[in-house]
């Protein structure tokens, strides 16, 4: 008697995922991407400008959040990694991913909401105290949910095309929800505004106290949209649930293949040397993206003097041009591969870089700087990811620990710029000082230029040493 039919889908490549099942995916990061558009682009100005805490007190509340970020994206994906196969019914990255929505859900509308119980002399420390549960908890939630959504990427498709196909979708939902935020931003300022008339214009066009309502009624907004996209997520994505040792059947050889891949354990991506070097790579990237969206409200308030609309205008052109640019990732790719779409990217960076330190006063060109630095910020964002994703390749049961030690680089790296640039405000006594608009100048032209420049020096690395990894004892 024969040895049967081969168990179904045994050697056929696996089927390519659908439409729906990829804007299904892409959906599942749209919380976080709402929330990190705030964080990142309001929380300095809200804190300072609006709530008038001093500048290292903003900043300490910042980097609270990053390190706590960043301890937790680790853990996360080792817990993750570990769990794979024990949780039956919806899989061990969407368990996590549903813990984590639900921290962000219960946590993100206090931090942008004013301090309970709070009054005029309540002093700065107790508020920052007040502040800081609030942001722990919704930065775990929000590494649970980023590590579970990124390490499912390995999970549904192998083909590296596909990847990066998904990888750019998954970007074009982030440049979607910061167009959705910032959008929301100038239809509130612009709701706030339009009553004032006469000599309270010029009051009403620059930030204050009378924009706390704005700020909480964006972050309600915010977590009201996310919460419908993350259900639409867990009802469309099915996570491929792999035994990590499969029962033998009747079909089953008797013995193993020697050609068997070996199990690939987090100790073991420690002494990879591209693991560093993807890692390295990816740090920077989130410097360059995160810190010039940190530092552009400021930058545009402080430096250019502009109407306070244009914090949420400025970062909308941003972004939609990087929405657009984010399609062509996947053809560039192909045309000229990852490395060379990475350094096109650093380019376009270091062009936006040197036109803002050259420029006295942009002015309206300051929508066509804006356009650049969306374009060069998603094409660097979209490459990285996509090598990360490569790096990890097949070895998808570590796949949340690689996610989570590049996260943790780089949220504490943002985490201590950010603490760096804020002591060196020059200005103790007021807002905002003469000195504070050439600060804030500069300050945009080293987050940009400045990291551009050492990622230059690690993608040469990988051009040297290609992502590959070396054989070991395991």
């Amino acid at each position: 008697m024969g040895p049967g039919p081969p168990a179904a889908g045994a050697g056929a490549p696996p089927r390519p995922l659908s439409l729906a099942a990829r804007l299904s995916y892409a959906m599942g990061h749209f919380l976080n991407d709402l929330c990190a558009s705030m964080w990142f682009t309001y929380l300095l100005l809200y804190l300072h400008s609006v709530r008038a805490y001093s500048s290292r007190g903003a900043g300490l509340l910042l980097l609270l959040g990053q390190v706590a970020d960043g301890l937790c994206t680790p853990l996360v994906g080792y817990e993750a990694d570990r769990a794979a196969g024990r949780c039956a019914r919806c899989g061990p990255r969407k368990a996590w991913h549903l813990v984590g929505t639900t921290c962000v859900l219960l946590s993100f509308p206090f931090i942008f909401s004013p301090c309970l119980g709070c009054g005029a002399t309540t002093p700065e420390w107790a508020a920052l105290l007040y502040y800081g549960p609030f942001i722990v908890i919704f930065q775990f939630g929000w590494a649970a949910t980023q590590i579970a959504h990124l390490s499912l990427i390995p999970e549904l498709i192998t083909n590296d095309h596909e990847k990066v196909e998904l990888t750019a979708l998954r970007y074009a939902f982030t440049v979607v929800a910061n167009i959705t935020v910032y959008g929301a931003a100038w239809l509130l300022l612009h709701l706030q505004a339009s009553p004032h008339m006469g000599p309270t214009q010029d009051i009403s066009d620059q930030l204050g106290v009378q924009d706390v309502p704005v700020f909480r009624n964006l972050s309600l907004l915010v977590v009201g949209i996310g919460a419908i996209f993350s259900l639409l997520f867990h009802l469309g994505t099915r996570e491929g649930r792999k035994q990590l040792v499969e029962e033998p059947d009747e079909h089953s050889p008797l013995l193993a293949p020697t050609t068997a891949r070996p199990l690939l354990l987090w100790k073991h991506w420690l002494r990879q040397p591209s693991f560093y070097q993807v890692g390295l790579l990816y740090m920077s990237t989130r410097l360059i993206v995160n810190l010039s969206q940190t530092y552009m409200a400021m930058y545009l308030t402080y430096s250019l003097n502009l109407p306070k609309k244009f914090i949420a205008t400025i970062p909308l052109v941003m972004y939609l041009s990087g929405f657009f640019s984010s399609f062509l990732m996947n053809p560039i790719n192909k045309w000229i591969g990852r490395n060379m779409t990475y350094f096109v990217g650093l380019l376009v960076i270091l062009a936006f870089a040197a036109w803002v330190a050259l420029a006295d006063g942009l002015g309206v060109a300051v929508y066509a700087a804006a356009v650049l630095l969306g374009m060069g910020c998603a094409t660097i964002l979209v490459t990285s990811l996509a090598m990360t994703a490569d790096l990890i390749g097949p070895h998808t049961q570590s796949g949340a620990f690689v996610y989570g030690a590049m996260s943790f680089s780089d949220k504490v790296a943002n985490g201590l710029a950010v603490m760096v640039i804020q002591s060196l405000y020059p200005c103790s006594s007021e807002l905002c000082c003469g000195a504070c608009v050439g600060f804030y100048h500069w300050v945009m032209v080293a987050v940009t230029g400045g990291v551009a420049v050492a990622a230059t020096l690690f993608l040469c690395s990988l051009l040297i040493w290609p992502i590959r990894l070396r054989s070991c004892e395991l």
